[in-house]
């Protein structure tokens, strides 16, 4: 009960920091983030008291029944956007100021990463599993066509949440030093982006002309958050297909190994984008050959 005052709490702090800036869309991403959340810890609420109806138990670490301990896991991963229950982060990040979407990207998701820390002995493998490599596949290749920064970074996360959330149950420190690494990284790039008031590919093609040395950094921390050897965000994930390995997860370590290819791919893209010197001259010779008209121009 005490966990659940907590999340509604949280969830009730972040609502007007989304909602400020009084736009129509900042009001939908309000209005989806609160839904989801007050679903979310109903759920959490449901799971407790099934699981003190069956075993008499209201401790969060004894959830020995097995449909309270199922029902907890969808709880915790519509909390934290995990696949299936993903669909509210990339339109809620998108929605809010940048600020916002650091806070929202890193702080927000202590709180349940901390309740499946302290879960994870009696959660069920097979299907934490599956929500992870869903979510490193569907993160991946759903950030493969977006052109909007904060919706690249939302994918991004659900990406690495997935990579934290195969591990939790047999190596739960990996899970928070991956945590935090992430919480560093992703600092970094939102208050670089913040800085040079970023929030679309287009405009990021331009930017290196403000502040050179900050555009030198945002390549590094983009480089890092896709996993590259010699940087920081190899560490997490290095670690992890190791620990895989040693519990006989081959084919779960290979596949979520080659899926991370797909972020790797759009953290390229935005690492080109934040080195390119002149962004390309768009043409809209096709666009009036497909409709016909010469008025359209290409976004």
């Amino acid at each position: 009960i005490m966990a659940w005052t907590g999340l509604e709490i949280n969830t009730l702090a972040i609502l007007p920091l989304i909602s400020k800036s009084h736009h129509p869309r900042s009001i939908e991403a309000a209005t989806k983030y609160f839904l989801t959340q007050a679903a979310a810890s109903a759920l959490v609420l449901f799971s407790s008291m099934t699981n003190a109806w069956f075993t008499g138990q209201w401790d969060i670490t004894q959830l020995s029944h097995p449909t309270s301990s199922l029902i907890l896991t969808s709880a915790i991963a519509m909390k934290l956007g995990l696949v299936p229950f993903h669909f509210w982060f990339p339109e809620v990040l998108q929605g809010s100021p940048l600020s916002t979407g650091l806070i929202l990207s890193t702080i927000m998701k202590l709180p349940p990463i901390t309740l499946l820390y302290m879960t994870s002995s009696s959660l069920n493998p097979t299907l934490l599993t599956t929500l992870a490599i869903l979510s490193v596949a569907i993160g991946g290749w759903m950030g493969l066509n977006q052109t909007q920064i904060r919706k690249i970074l939302a994918f991004s996360s659900i990406s690495h949440l997935g990579w934290m959330t195969i591990v939790i149950i047999y190596n739960p420190k990996l899970t928070l030093l991956n945590f935090y690494l992430y919480i560093m990284m992703t600092t970094a790039v939102f208050l670089t982006l913040n800085s040079i008031k970023v929030l679309k590919l287009s405009t990021l093609m331009t930017a290196w002309t403000k502040v050179p040395s900050l555009n030198a950094m945002l390549l590094l921390t983009l480089l890092s958050l896709a996993g590259l050897p010699p940087l920081t965000g190899f560490l997490p994930k290095w670690l992890i297909i190791q620990e895989l390995t040693k519990q006989g997860m081959i084919p779960a370590a290979t596949l979520i190994s080659l899926l991370s290819l797909l972020s790797l791919f759009f953290y390229l893209r935005l690492a080109y984008c934040t080195t390119i010197t002149l962004p390309p001259h768009t043409t809209n010779h096709m666009k009036q050959w497909h409709t016909g008209k010469s008025t359209h121009t290409l976004i």
